[in-house]
């Protein structure tokens, strides 16, 4: 059983040193534990102070290419360095490694796949109130997208099996940490969370550089996860609003031309009439939007499973998918 801890790193020259002295080398129910850094086009010392920790496996790009890539990057090379259970953990030493036996261990008993560590928001204390606020309703609306449980959604302090890591993908440039849940939910990956620690807190997050600018990025990142995974439920969503708007403009209307309501039924009421037939219509035109998207994640599911094909016949060893074929 081999477990690689990956850390995406961007300039972490002043952190990173901290960050692996406290990563373990042995752990209970694991054989081999290596370490492995994606470095995002780096200006500082942080290649040099990964290699002088001595770091197994290093991911270099020649510039920045974002949070998500990188993370893909790392499983990727996670998967052909041949873990079978990967780490992700952040270079600012934000998440306590002392932590990494808990977060593994589902995995290790065969009762999850993916487990998220779940920080204590409510406790960290540079996290301002809008801030703690924000991270509540992401995790909530990625619970619904979902269909999980997870309560800290945007925790980066995850373990992943390497079944499960061989099924992730990652569409958005922003971050890989709502879409990752909501595809596991999708795919009926086990996936469930454990309480972490926090360490004390060293620098800025370099993903959040405003409050206006996370709550942007993170509502764009919510609608289009939304979208992908969930299209007839949110063009379903969508569509009803002015669907109802429409559909009681009509019945008013009718209620005018009877004569029920209003003082002057032969007054035709030509504008509220066009009004409700046009809202009728976009709703009507949305709910047939989410029945093509609907359509279209039934393809996008085959190109998955190709995917995977590939990736297995690719990563895996030739001795075991033998084995696989035999059992099967």
């Amino acid at each position: 059983m081999k477990l690689i801890i990956q850390i995406p790193c961007y300039n972490e020259e002043a952190t990173l040193g901290l960050t692996l002295s406290e990563l373990p080398r042995k752990l209970p129910g694991i054989d081999q534990v290596e370490w492995l850094i994606i470095n995002d086009g780096s200006r500082d010392r942080t290649l040099e102070v990964a290699q002088a920790c001595g770091v197994d496996h290093i991911v270099n790009f020649q510039s920045n290419q974002g949070l998500a890539k990188v993370f893909i990057a790392g499983i990727e090379a996670s998967l052909k360095a041949g873990a079978d259970i990967i780490v992700n953990t952040d270079a600012d030493n934000q998440y306590c490694a002392a932590d990494i036996q808990k977060l593994i261990a589902p995995i290790i008993e065969g009762k999850a796949e993916i487990v998220i560590g779940a920080r204590p928001i409510q406790e960290i204390q540079h996290f301002s109130p809008f801030k703690k606020f924000l991270q509540r309703l992401g995790s909530l609306v990625v619970r619904l997208a979902s269909q999980t449980s997870i309560p800290d959604a945007p925790s980066g302090f995850r373990a992943i099996s390497r079944e499960a890591a061989l099924r992730l993908n990652v569409f958005n440039e922003y971050t890989y940490t709502l879409e990752t849940i909501i595809q596991a939910g999708q795919k009926g990956l086990v996936i469930t969370s454990v309480p972490i620690r926090t360490n004390g807190y060293l620098r800025p997050s370099r993903l959040v550089k405003s409050i206006t600018a996370y709550v942007q990025h993170s509502i764009l990142t919510i609608v289009r996860i939304f979208m992908t995974y969930r299209p007839l439920q949110f063009f379903m969503m969508l569509g009803s609003l002015p669907f109802s708007l429409g559909t009681l403009l009509c019945c008013r209307w009718l209620l005018l031309f009877w004569g029920i309501i209003g003082d002057d039924p032969a007054k035709p009421r030509v504008p509220s009439l066009i009004l409700a037939a046009m809202l009728i219509l976009i709703g009507v035109q949305l709910w047939i939007f989410g029945l093509i998207a609907d359509l279209m994640g039934v393809n996008r599911q085959l190109l998955e499973d190709i995917q995977l094909r590939l990736r297995r016949n690719e990563l895996e060893p030739k001795g075991d998918r033998q084995k696989e074929g035999i059992c099967k």
